[in-house]
C-alpha cells in the first residue's frame, strides 16, 4: 500500500506535466500509442524474466523516437505513424502473449494496474525518472510553450523546435511507461489527458492550468487507490472513473 502510494503520487505529479502539452497539441493519441507500446515491452519483459517496467520503458523511448522520426521525414502523416505503432504493438503483444501461454496474473496487473505489482525497485525507477521529467519539463518549459502555442513562430525566434517535439515525446514515453503499475497499460493515456481537460474547462491562465491538474490528478489517484485497496477494486479503473466524475461535475457546474 505504502509502495502504491509513492509510485502513484509521483505518477499524478508528472501525468498532467505532459498531458498539457499532448492535449493543447493534440497529440493526445500519442499517449494510447505508447501505452500500447509499452504494453509489448510489458510481454517481453515478462516473456525474457526481465523486470517489465525496464523493458516497457525500452519500447516506449525507442518507439517515441522513430515515431517523432517519421512525422518530421513527412514520409507518411503523424497519424498514419501513430495508426502503425499502435496496431503493430499491440499485434507483437498478442504474439508474445501466446508464446508465454497465454494470460497470466501479471500480466492481467500490468494491464489494468495493481497495488501488488508495484516493487520497491519500482519505486526507486520511478522517481528518478520522475524527477528526471519534471526537472526537463521546468528547465525546457518557455521552449515547450511557445511551441505548443504557436510552432512556427517559436522556429522562426530559433528555438529548436525539432528538439523540443523530441522531448516532448520522449518524456511522453517515460510517462507512460511509468504509470504502469499503478493505472495500468489499457488506462495509461487517460490519466494523462482527462485532469488536463477536466482543468481546461476552467478556462484559468496556462500555469493555473497546470496547478489545477495536478489537485484533479493527485486527488484522483490517492483516493482511488485508497479506494481500490479497501474495496478490493482495481486502481486503474477506479482512478480512471475518479478523474472522469470530476470532469463531468466540473463541466455541469460550468454550464450552470
Amino acid at each position: 500500500m505504502v509502495r502504491g502510494f509513492e509510485a502513484g503520487i509521483i505518477i499524478a505529479i508528472i501525468a498532467p506535466l505532459i498531458g498539457i502539452f499532448l492535449v493543447l497539441r493534440r497529440y493526445s493519441l500519442i499517449a494510447d500509442t505508447l501505452s500500447h507500446v509499452s504494453l509489448a515491452g510489458v510481454a517481453i519483459g515478462l516473456l525474457l524474466k526481465i523486470n517489465p517496467l525496464i523493458t516497457a520503458i525500452i519500447a516506449s523511448v525507442a518507439s517515441s523516437i522513430a515515431i517523432e522520426r517519421l512525422r518530421i521525414s513527412k514520409r507518411i502523416f503523424g497519424e498514419s505513424a501513430l495508426s502503425i505503432f499502435l496496431s503493430g504493438s499491440l499485434a507483437l503483444a498478442i504474439v508474445l502473449i501466446g508464446l508465454a501461454h497465454g494470460f497470466g496474473v501479471d500480466l492481467f496487473s500490468y494491464l489494468f494496474g495493481s497495488i501488488t505489482t508495484v516493487k520497491q525497485f519500482d519505486v526507486y525507477v520511478i522517481a528518478v525518472l520522475g524527477v528526471l521529467v519534471i526537472a526537463a519539463i521546468i528547465a525546457f518549459y518557455k521552449e515547450l510553450f511557445y511551441v505548443t502555442i504557436d510552432e512556427e513562430a517559436a522556429k522562426v525566434s530559433g528555438i529548436p523546435t525539432k528538439f523540443i517535439n523530441l522531448l516532448l515525446i520522449i518524456l511522453s514515453a517515460f510517462t507512460v511507461a511509468l504509470s504502469i503499475p499503478i493505472v495500468g497499460v489499457l488506462l495509461i493515456s487517460a490519466l494523462i489527458v482527462i485532469p488536463v481537460v477536466t482543468a481546461l474547462q476552467l478556462k484559468t491562465s496556462f500555469k493555473k492550468t497546470i496547478i489545477i491538474a495536478e489537485f484533479f490528478s493527485i486527488f484522483s489517484v490517492v483516493v482511488g487507490i485508497i479506494v481500490s485497496f479497501y474495496l478490493n477494486l482495481s486502481p486503474g479503473g477506479t482512478i480512471v472513473l475518479l478523474a472522469i466524475a470530476i470532469f463531468i461535475i466540473t463541466l455541469f457546474l460550468k454550464r450552470n
